[in-house]
């Protein structure tokens, strides 16, 4: 089973994503997927749970970036055993030129077709480097905690997680802990994750799948 890691700010790219790769009569392989709408923590996940492929759209981050220079940690954290596609949402000369430093095995625009992912994908598997994949993957973070992450790194506080979610704060409280084990969040993290936290946040508008 292979492990794909999907980076994207996007939930409904996300969503239909997993779904699709799920779909077992398209791919010779079987995937499991797991997902980050935060590029800040993508180099940490990376790390912890080896990914062999990773499919992300930097550039719907691209605003959130004071200097471009700051992808390098998102590429430094893969390695020989692991395969990046980029999948963008719109066209970037200056990321563009800035991915060609890399190993990148494709980039891809989500107006492509999924036939012509779907070989991208096929091929990315068969190119990597020989080694024994395991029957039995597990996700570094359960879905609630995707879900807990998720809100967190929105600026939410506890109360409005719980409420969100049906929990309660202590419960929240609990995830929080968790997933700063298993991602490894040092003092490193510590400015990042204490963000302002607001009672009431209104839903942002969804972005489009292209």
């Amino acid at each position: 089973m292979f492990k794909i890691l999907l980076i994207d700010r996007c939930y409904f790219t996300r969503v239909g994503l997993e779904a699709w790769l799920n779909q077992t009569d398209l791919f010779p392989a079987s995937f499991l997927v797991t997902s980050l709408n935060n590029l800040m923590l993508a180099k940490e996940h990376i790390a912890q749970w080896q990914p062999d492929m990773i499919i992300a759209d930097l550039y719907g981050f691209k605003n959130d970036l004071h200097h471009i220079q700051q992808l390098s940690s998102l590429f430094s954290a893969c390695s020989e055993h692991n395969r990046l596609i980029l999948l963008d949402s719109g066209k970037d000369m200056q990321l563009s030129q800035y991915c060609t430093q890399f190993d990148v095995h494709a980039t891809l625009l989500k107006t492509t077709s999924l036939e012509t992912l779907a070989h991208a994908i096929d091929a990315a598997v068969l190119s990597r480097p020989t080694r024994i994949v395991p029957q039995i993957a597990t996700p570094l973070l359960t879905r609630q905690e995707e879900k807990v992450l998720s809100l967190w790194m929105e600026g939410r506080s506890n109360q409005s997680i719980a409420s969100k979610l049906s929990i309660n704060g202590k419960t929240v409280y609990t995830y929080k802990r968790n997933i700063r084990m298993k991602l490894g969040m040092g003092n490193r993290f510590t400015p990042f994750l204490s963000l302002p936290e607001v009672s009431e946040i209104t839903e942002p508008f969804p972005k489009s799948l292209n």
